[in-house]
């Protein structure tokens, strides 16, 4: 049987095309962070020169990319991070084909009809293929949608649990079939356990965390993410008939306020104690913390993460002076 190609990316990108031309889907952020190689990644970019003060993210792509035997990289010009044009000069500087693809801002569904035919166009599938690959990965992204009512309806799902299986999602963890398998094994354990004692409730906005223990910590404190914001985007949680009504209503690529309206809905829904707000260092992105905090009214942390590992000293005391604060306020032991 012939090996199918693989194809990295950036962050999510319309996953159904790389399914209907038969490639395997490959989210480099992912491969990074789940990696026992992670610093080196990092290490590496920073020997080939990237500036200290560029995002931990960029560099650990940079260093995935350069080490995979990938046939090309897509990378998302618009909508995520602002260092990606350089990151694919650099990459194409070395040698790795890229493929561009962007989500227009003001969410324009004719130009982003123009992109994704464009990426249809370069796989050579049609509508009526990449059609049948949604479908087939709406099914697969309904389980992962019943995880995440776990977490928040009978707490048999702890927040790292909804955290990856949400996030794996972006890629399917290169195999649909086996990704459908792990979950539905897993959706099975978890509606066998008892419920959880009541926790502090808390939700998690902003890309997901550099560190490596971050949600460990929470619980071990007495509280839980019961939302994690980009997370549950990258699964595509809103119904849609047609790949361009999907990707105009996943919110991440998009402006602030359209994320806001979606993150107020969910606060209410899943009875939020307190929301902390992940920024990474050197990102463009916590500017957007500004208008969070003033549109978001309810107790609200924001913390900073650069180097991927484990929690340091100074986030470990910020994380539990937030935790006793809400605790105390909501009189739960």
């Amino acid at each position: 049987m012939t090996q199918k190609e693989k194809v990295g990316f950036t962050t999510t990108i319309p996953l159904e095309i790389l399914i209907a031309a038969g490639k395997t889907p490959v989210d480099l952020n992912n491969v990074f962070i789940t990696s026992p190689e992670r610093k080196t990644f990092v290490e590496r970019a920073e020997l080939e020169g990237f500036p200290r003060n560029i995002c931990s993210w960029v560099k650990g792509i940079f260093g995935v990319a350069l080490s995979m035997d990938l046939s090309e990289v897509i990378a998302v010009t618009q909508g995520d991070c602002s260092n990606t044009q350089a990151l694919m000069e650099t990459l194409q500087f070395k040698g790795i084909r890229v493929v561009p693809f962007s989500y227009p801002y003001d969410r324009d569904p004719n130009l982003l009809d123009l992109y994704l035919a464009k990426l249809m166009a370069h796989y050579g599938v049609s509508n009526q293929e990449v059609h049948r690959a949604k479908k087939r990965l709406d099914e697969i992204r309904a389980k992962v949608h019943r995880i995440d009512r776990l977490t928040y309806q009978t707490g048999t799902v702890s927040g790292f649990e909804n955290h990856f299986y949400q996030v794996c999602t972006s890629d399917m963890n290169g195999d649909p079939d086996r990704f459908e398998n792990d979950v539905e094994k897993f959706l099975q354990e978890a509606e066998r356990r008892e419920r959880m004692p009541q926790r502090l409730r808390l939700g998690y906005i902003g890309v997901p965390p550099i560190f490596d223990d971050f949600y460990s910590f929470l619980e071990n404190l007495g509280a839980r993410v019961v939302f994690n914001e980009t997370q549950r985007q990258f699964s595509m949680p809103f119904p849609a008939q047609t790949l361009r009504e999907q990707y105009l209503r996943y919110t991440y690529p998009y402006d602030i306020f359209a994320r806001i309206e979606d993150i107020q809905k969910e606060l209410a829904r899943r009875r939020i104690h307190g929301l902390i707000h992940y920024v990474q260092s050197f990102c463009f992105r916590q500017i957007e913390d500004l208008i969070l905090r003033k549109a978001i009214k309810i107790p609200f942390l924001t913390f900073e993460g650069d180097s991927p590992g484990p929690l340091d000293a100074r986030s470990r005391a910020r994380l539990e002076s937030f935790i006793e604060m809400l605790q105390a306020a909501q009189k739960i032991p």
